[in-house]
């Protein structure tokens, strides 16, 4: 890799590192390369990226970022996950961990807020930005729903009793 290809890959990891919410750190020793494209695709499927990283260039890009902390981890055959959405990365990295040891999360970071691997798994036993957003929705319909009924019952009451006096009186 000649100096400008590495100039380039620390600008394109500073604006990964500008534009994402969180980021995870690990370890991917004895993956074979299906398996590193599985996880790739898993992560990817969640709305998040993944990236096998040269520590040093890395360390480079967080130099100054809200991500700077990260720098402790990364030593050895080290990867990171990051996504815009604060859950994403968080997620699939753990899911694809449960099913294989061989990746092994170190920890991570939300915004300026450093991560060990149990607040990784914690950050990924949270609920995603759609999900969060499907049960608001769900919250904020539900009055209506009842509001609107509770006005029609009465109507209804009321014609059922006229009903059954009209049927009485004949």
């Amino acid at each position: 890799m000649n100096r400008t290809e590495k100039e380039e890959l620390v600008a394109e990891m500073r604006d990964v590192f500008a534009n994402s919410s969180t980021v995870v750190v690990a370890h991917y020793s004895g993956l074979t390369v299906s398996e590193m494209e599985e996880l790739r695709e898993q992560v990817r499927e969640a709305g998040a990226g993944f990236k096998v990283t040269k520590n040093r260039l890395t360390k480079l890009a967080l130099a100054d970022s809200k991500f700077e902390g990260l720098g402790e981890m990364l030593s050895g055959p080290t990867a990171i996950a990051y996504s815009e959405d604060a859950v994403a990365a968080a997620k699939a990295s753990v899911a694809f961990a449960k099913k294989n040891e061989k990746l092994v999360i170190l920890g991570g970071a939300m915004d300026e807020t450093a991560l060990d691997v149990n607040g990784v798994k914690a950050l990924a036993s949270m609920p995603s930005l759609d999900e969060l957003r499907g049960k608001l929705v769900g919250v904020l319909q539900a009055p209506a729903q009842k509001l609107a009924a509770v006005s029609q019952a009465p109507a209804g009451q009321l014609a059922r009793v006229f009903g059954a006096y009209g049927k009485s009186e004949a």
